[in-house]
């Protein structure tokens, strides 16, 4: 391949990261993903990278004989695939017309055989997540140039950053629904296109994370007009406006988790300045202080932004700590986690179904009567992503879709994540959205669960092309003369 061409990105590079990127912008601007009358244009959208991933598999071998190999990696989702698919011959429940009401009854199925308690629901949700993830993973099956990955998470960023002014605005003039009340939003607590405020805070995580990771990435590079005309800078600014956004929302978790994300991010960088600085025999205290003052003078904007809100968020927390030992406590909670964990015991091995938690649960729900007002209580998550996955998709299913990110990370080396802030960041994002997931349902938003991928997965290539630097000192290898299907190829020279 001739060194031009390697510079060049190919036909199919430039219509995954494009794929990618609209797939992100309509997930996210559509209400999450999380109206069911959107979810299936979402899918047929995300389709295109499905397709996008069988064109690589089918191409001539001579030229994707490279690309195909890390599609053995797909076996996980092909064996998830599988056992959703046999779950819908069993269904769980049985649907009883008593006058104008629909009652389910359940039916006797053997805990050995994969169950789907109501499968009309199954092939739209199983459709969704399969193009999600094949779509995020097509950046690590067919994109081989760094800066295609930059330009793809700069858009992400960009599209989060235009979500957070539209979401501001509406909260500036109390907007009463969803795109200044053209919507009507199922409850109160919804910011931007986002009908619940902490799945926005989980996307802000997320984009935070992408944010502090360009920025490093482009604050040590040279910059010829000065740090503050330089993209690093634009990027820190972007970022105050992006976190002002979650404790505006009002969710108090995620601003937790933010809150832990940029401590670590700044440790981090005083870390590196004092070493190139006492490597260069140099101060830091300047640079230091300068940063220091950036901080408080942002915090202070972010108080003045939110004030109110934040007063009030920390009044309903003081209100939930004096309220632990109650019933409308945290024993509430914990209940429900309890309960999750009886209807996961029953059937172990292969769940109740793909989707069936709001469907079950009713049989094993402890506290069916809200005490206060004596209403029925119906939980449609267990807000608590593990439990239920485990509830849902059993050990297997749930093992399956763990070996779905596991499987790529097969030989990545630790070096090679730190060897660069961008892989670094994303996998700290990643990380902070898994934790969160023990106390919330934050993959219960397709927008966020599209980021988780799209985070990971430009994480992990990321990565594995630092492998082309020889010793980090810029020098690639030459790139495999058959890396990828595209049309037009020239033979490389002898």
């Amino acid at each position: 391949m001739l060194p031009s061409d390697r510079k060049r990105p190919t036909g199919w590079e430039i219509a995954t990261v494009i794929h990618v990127g609209a797939f992100l912008a309509a997930a996210t601007w559509a209400f999450g993903g999380n109206a069911d009358w959107v979810r299936r244009p979402l899918a047929l959208l995300g389709s295109v990278g499905a397709l996008i991933t069988l064109a690589v598999a089918l191409a001539n071998e001579s030229v994707s004989q490279a690309s195909r190999r890390p599609l053995w990696r797909l076996w996980p989702l092909a064996f998830y695939n599988l056992l959703v698919l046999i779950s819908l011959l069993s269904p769980g429940f049985r649907a009883v017309h008593s006058g104008p009401d629909t009652l389910l009854v359940p039916q006797g199925v053997p805990v050995w055989k994969p169950s789907a308690a109501i499968p009309s629901g199954v092939p739209t949700r199983l459709w969704l997540f399969d193009v999600s993830y094949l779509s995020c993973f097509n950046l690590y099956l067919v994109v081989r140039h760094r800066r295609a990955l930059r330009g793809l998470l700069l858009f992400a960023v960009g599209n989060a950053l235009a979500l957070a002014v539209f979401g501001t605005m509406q909260k500036l003039v109390h907007a009463g629904g969803l795109f200044f009340g053209a919507v009507q939003s199922p409850q109160g607590d919804f910011f931007a296109s986002f009908v619940y405020h902490n799945h926005w805070g989980a996307f802000m995580v997320l984009m935070s994370a992408i944010g502090l990771g360009l920025a490093r990435h482009y604050g040590r590079l040279p910059a010829d007009r000065g740090f503050f005309q330089s993209l690093a800078f634009g990027l820190l600014v972007g970022l105050l406006l992006l976190t002002a956004t979650v404790p505006l929302s009002g969710s108090r978790s995620c601003a937790l988790l933010l809150a832990v994300l940029l401590v670590g991010s700044f440790l981090h960088w005083i870390v590196g300045l004092v070493r190139e600085r006492r490597e260069r025999q140099e101060s830091a205290a300047a640079p230091l202080a300068a940063a220091v003052a950036a901080i408080l003078l942002a915090c202070a904007g972010i108080w003045f932004l939110d004030r109110e809100i934040i007063l009030a968020r920390i009044a309903k927390t003081q209100e939930q700590i004096a309220n632990l030992q109650t019933e409308e406590g945290i024993n509430q909670r914990l209940r429900l986690y309890r309960d999750t964990w009886r209807m996961a015991e029953d059937r172990p091995w292969f769940g109740w179904g793909m989707g069936s938690f709001p469907h079950v649960f009713m049989l094993y729900n402890t506290q069916a009567v809200n005490p206060r007002d004596n209403l029925p209580k119906f939980y449609y998550d267990a807000h608590n992503d593990w439990i239920q996955s485990l509830a849902e998709n059993g050990f297997i299913g749930s093992s399956l879709l763990g070996l779905c990110a596991l499987v790529p990370l097969w030989r990545l080396r630790r070096r090679q994540v730190l060897r660069s802030s961008i892989p670094l960041y994303l996998f700290c994002g990643c990380g902070l959205i898994l934790l969160y997931a023990w106390v919330e349902f934050p993959f219960g938003n397709v927008a966020v669960v599209l980021s988780w991928w799209l985070c990971f997965f430009c994480a992990v290539r990321y990565a594995h092309l630092l492998r082309f630097e020889n010793g980090g000192l810029g020098q690639k290898k030459a790139a495999p003369a058959a890396a990828l299907p595209s049309a037009g190829a020239r033979p490389s020279p002898p």
